[in-house]
């Protein structure tokens, strides 16, 4: 299995550079092999599930992954993809942004006990304590300018201004991969295609000082059909922070991909074998419709993000909202939907209330008599459950789990309110 892994990786999409003899040297046995994060949001977002399924994709293999976290490198910024200088973040913000990316990252991969359990490690470890004369000696000295000004992430930013301290990161990063290869036997780094040339000039450091071999690969940056950049909406950035980006709106993006985009997405995003991807490719060709290759996505990228109970939730949110013929309403359907619809907070007792004053209250009409039109009209819903009769009344029945009730006017305006509890 181990032998045909450059193979798999190839089918999957990841492969679009690669040092020559990687083939052979997976032959030899199980590879270490890493890759670095940049700790300067809070969360990873949806350009990282690249490089970490590609991780988890060498792990399945029988290669050790291991995950490194830019606690040091961060301190600096990366210039490559980057137009203008990073801000500096302080060393208790990347601290922090670490400790909430590590924990995003174990999502992904085992790091359990045996031959190849992942490692996470964190390179301000080495980094931060490293004296400059020594690196300048042991280190800068086997990296000439010139060759350094050729490297893309370089060369993209003399026009618009490269400061030394970002300009030194390539020897930070060569640095990390020297110091994994001494002390992990890591002999090959994996990222995104616009770090080939940090990755580069690692194996040519570990060349040079160990006279040893390592070697690279990268994948191509993720596009979408449509031209716009991946992981990206009207609002911004997709992040696996619950608190960044709900459950919900995470869930919806991948319902929502491109027909054009599921083949690759399912084969990069998900670990699903190559008949089920195409049993399901085939299911869409009948069902387009359906889209059932975008909900397997879904289900399968936010079951590891954010669990399985929350994907129910979302998926059961999600009925609701989108109108689906027979969409259950259910006691853990409500924290999801909070998130995402006009919430009211109903305090103290509320049987018995009017249900023309909960929809008024609840913003649905504008007036009390607008409502009552909309009730004796057939337009409001009570939990999914149409309402025609104007003087009825909520009853303590009307509470799901004992304290939400969902309301709707016509096919998707909607309001939830919920009891204290």
């Amino acid at each position: 299995m181990a032998t045909d892994v450059l193979k798999e990786l190839e089918w999957r999409g990841f492969v679009q550079q690669a040092t020559p003899g990687l083939a052979a040297h997976f032959a030899k046995g199980p590879v270490t092999a890493y890759c670095g994060f940049d700790p300067t949001a809070p969360s990873l977002q949806l350009g990282n599930l690249m490089p970490l399924m590609l991780l988890a994709n060498l792990q399945r293999a029988g290669h050790r992954p291991i995950v490194l976290m830019g606690g040091g490198t961060g301190l600096i910024g990366d210039p490559s993809g980057k137009s203008s200088e990073r801000p500096l973040l302080s060393k208790e913000q990347i601290r922090e942004n670490v400790r909430r990316q590590r924990d995003q990252s174990a999502h992904f991969l085992d790091f359990g006990t045996g031959p190849s359990a992942a490692l996470l490690l964190d390179n301000a470890k080495w980094l931060v304590e490293q004296r400059l004369i020594d690196f300048l000696r042991d280190v800068g000295k086997h990296f000439t300018v010139n060759v350094m000004m050729q490297k893309e992430s370089v060369k993209a930013r003399m026009e618009s201004g490269l400061s030394f301290t970002e300009f030194s990161y390539m020897l930070l990063q060569a640095y990390d991969f020297l110091h994994l290869y001494r002390e992990r036997q890591c002999t090959l780094q994996v990222a995104g295609s616009d770090q080939w040339g940090n990755i580069t000039a690692g194996i040519e450091l570990i060349r040079r000082v160990e006279n040893a071999e390592a070697h690279g690969l990268v994948a191509p940056l993720v596009t979408r059909a449509s031209g716009q950049k991946f992981g990206k909406t009207e609002s911004g950035a997709v992040y696996l922070d619950p608190e960044m980006t709900s459950p919900y709106k995470f869930y919806q993006f991948w319902v929502n991909v491109d027909d054009r985009d599921v083949e690759s997405y399912l084969k990069l995003f998900t670990l699903q074998s190559r008949s089920d991807i195409d049993a399901l490719l085939a299911e869409q060709k009948r069902h387009p419709a359906a889209r059932p290759a975008q909900r397997a996505l879904a289900a399968d990228v936010t079951t590891r993000v954010h669990g399985t109970e929350l994907l129910s939730g979302v998926q059961a949110a999600s009925a609701i909202l989108f109108g689906e013929e027979q969409a259950e309403v259910h006691p853990q359907v409500f924290d999801v939907l909070a998130g995402e619809i006009p919430t009211i907070a109903v305090e103290g007792e509320a049987d018995g209330v009017a249900l023309v004053d909960l929809v008024t209250r609840a913003g649905l009409a504008k007036s009390k008599s607008e409502a009552r039109r909309s009730i004796e009209q057939g337009g409001i819903y009570v939990n999914q459950q149409r309402i025609n009769d104007v003087a009825r009344t909520i009853s303590s029945q009307d509470w799901i789990g004992g304290r939400n009730l969902l309301l709707r006017k016509g096919k998707k305006e909607y309001a939830l309110l919920r009891r204290a509890g």
